[in-house]
């Protein structure tokens, strides 16, 4: 699919493709309870658009379909309930797909863009000390290796899949890690959900496992590792 492609309008193609892999979303969290139209637009009506070319759809989706009140790893059988306006316009999303497979993944973090990965690293560079939230859980992604399963996610049947990295962690635990790793002396001020005061609501647990023989990824640590390798910081 192009790069350049406006999922928020419908688009003709000349060739039918044989494949989509739908990864374009609105993920500011915070900005879609603001902007519901448009998160809406990009989420919803973007996913309507790429089913309707025809071709069966990979849809990527997130942990935030949950409502975190679980307090052992969520599973594709789980009841959604999302809290936020993005959880709510991502399982509309997934609602879209009628052929393809939804992959809900976790904490996505990778080596380009914005991402919690490297805006510790740059914060980690800048301060002493940097509060994070240390009462959320879940499973951070490195997107390299989510990249690598959804091949083995094509050779399943249809349906939905969590494909998420093994172990958990809170905020703070991983914002620990990264500085560890990359050899930062920036130190980590645990603080509450409360305290953070984002305007979107976050599940305060989130880990995802699958129940449906989707492949399993590396651990977060060597997701970390790994990123921070291709970053050129270790």
């Amino acid at each position: 699919m192009r790069a350049d492609w406006d999922v928020t309008r419908p688009y003709q193609l000349d060739e039918a493709p044989g494949l989509v892999l739908h990864a374009a979303a609105w993920t500011n969290v915070d900005d879609a309870e603001t902007d519901r139209g448009g998160a809406w637009r990009v989420n919803v009506e973007g996913t309507r658009n790429v089913v309707s070319l025809g071709a069966p759809v990979v849809y990527y989706s997130t942990d935030y379909v949950f409502d975190g009140a679980k307090r052992d790893p969520y599973v594709e059988s789980d009841p959604t309930n999302p809290l936020s306006v993005y959880g709510q316009t991502k399982l509309e999303g997934e609602q879209q797909v009628h052929s393809g497979w939804i992959v809900r993944s976790s904490w996505l973090f990778g080596w380009s863009g914005t991402n919690f990965l490297r805006t510790m690293l740059r914060l980690g560079a800048e301060r002493d000390e940097v509060a994070v939230v240390g009462d959320q859980r879940g499973s951070p992604t490195f997107v390299d290796h989510l990249a690598l399963a959804t091949k083995e996610v094509l050779a399943l049947p249809h349906g939905v899949y969590h494909v998420a990295a093994e172990g958990e962690c809170t905020w703070a635990d991983f914002a620990e890690e990264i500085f560890f790793a990359a050899g930062l002396s920036c130190r980590v001020r645990r603080i509450t959900t409360e305290e953070y005061g984002a305007p979107a609501p976050r599940p305060a647990y989130s880990v995802l496992r699958s129940e449906k023989g989707a492949p399993p990824l590396p651990h977060w640590r060597q997701g970390m590792r790994d990123c921070l390798q291709r970053l050129g910081v270790t």
